[in-house]
């Protein structure tokens, strides 16, 4: 069997929740959309379930694929119903849904409702993605509550540069927020994970950690709150292969890199059809036998070469830690010019396994 895993430990995974919860004196929705960041939403959900206040996926067949498995916990849609006929299974399933747009609105107001909704009114405070323009957000909220449909409104938005700690954007988007909701009395949600760790001034009656819960900074910077998170995925492989290279021997696909003294490389079964950032650079960490090393050379599709040389008893079999409790996925990220989000989600191929 190819030796390319995934571990997930579902202990690290509560651990990040609880903290989410204590860092913010709020409710807490655990988000598990696009399969929880890679790490498996049924698991993942099933492992949260006796103390999650809910959970929040990106549509309503994710939510559907919790209800499958036995979860019973709130679930919110986080953008919304993409179909009028969607609200027949979001009162069947009694999901809450985001309201970010005027046509959802009308087709709450239009359909024949049997049990009263719960409706997350989303407003664009500044990110310009989706959401209700300032303006139209009174009018929103008291049409909702007019219409006999709702039985509770939760307000909330999405920051755009939370992650940015020096940056004004946040401050200016609560500012934004709290002037269109003035006099509206209701929950308020506006943290999600980099607002849970970097921004505890804003009020937020709910909290929406993501990426901290699967034990990831959201941060570019060391952050003293963020370092307490546990990474919840380790990937690893094994060695396959060892060459012995002289000096001036080029490695890989395209020569990217060329040996300048004496190397051993191994050979690692794991590549960007794994997942695995194909822009990864020479240099990116890895663990081998819990000994940090480097990966050397272009990564593959099933295949990378990473550097030996300095480790005698390593070799074929040895273990290979890609990302996880020794090398954090955040420093594997930004050495490949990307975000610990993308290479969870863009995992594929590596078996999960639970523990």
């Amino acid at each position: 069997m190819r030796p390319a895993r995934a571990l997930i430990d579902l202990e690290a995974l509560r651990h990040n929740y609880r903290l989410a919860r204590e860092v913010s004196g709020a409710r807490a929705l655990a988000v598990v959309k696009a399969d929880a960041y890679g790490h498996g939403a049924v698991r993942c959900a099933q492992a949260l379930e006796d103390e999650a206040d809910g959970f929040a996926v990106a549509c309503i067949e994710e939510a559907l694929e919790l209800r499958a498995a036995g979860i019973r916990k709130p679930v919110l849609l986080l953008e919304g119903f993409f179909e009028a006929d969607e609200l027949e299974l979001i009162q069947e399933h009694e999901f809450w849904t985001v309201v970010h747009s005027g046509w959802q609105l009308e087709a709450i107001e239009r359909a024949s409702i049997g049990k009263p909704l719960t409706v997350w009114l989303k407003m664009d405070s500044g990110m310009h993605r989706v959401g209700l323009h300032p303006a139209e957000y009174r009018d929103a909220y008291q049409r909702l509550s007019a219409s006999g449909k709702v039985a509770k409104i939760v307000l909330m938005s999405h920051f755009a540069r939370a992650d940015e700690l020096d940056s004004s954007s946040s401050a200016e988007q609560v500012a934004v927020f709290e002037a269109a909701r003035a006099g509206l009395v209701a929950d308020v949600s506006l943290r999600n994970s980099p607002a849970v760790l970097g921004w505890p001034q804003v009020p937020s009656d709910w909290v929406r950690p993501g990426i901290m819960l699967y034990g990831a900074t959201p941060f570019e910077v060391a952050h003293p709150l963020a370092e307490r998170l546990q990474p919840v995925m380790t990937l690893e492989s094994k060695i396959i292969s060892v060459r012995e290279l002289p000096a001036g021997q080029p490695v890989g696909y395209g020569a990217r890199f060329v040996t300048e003294r004496p190397t051993r490389v191994g050979v690692v079964a794991m590549g960007y059809a794994d997942g695995y950032p194909r822009h990864a650079p020479t240099g990116t960490p890895v663990a081998i036998d819990g000994q940090p090393s480097r990966l050397i050379g272009r990564v593959s599709m099933d295949m990378l070469t990473v550097d030996l040389t300095d480790l005698p008893q390593a070799g074929l079999g040895s273990r290979v830690e890609l990302w996880g409790k020794q090398v954090l996925a955040s420093e594997v990220a930004m050495a490949a010019g990307t975000i610990p989000y993308q290479i969870f989600c863009n995992l594929r191929r590596v078996p999960l396994v639970y523990g």
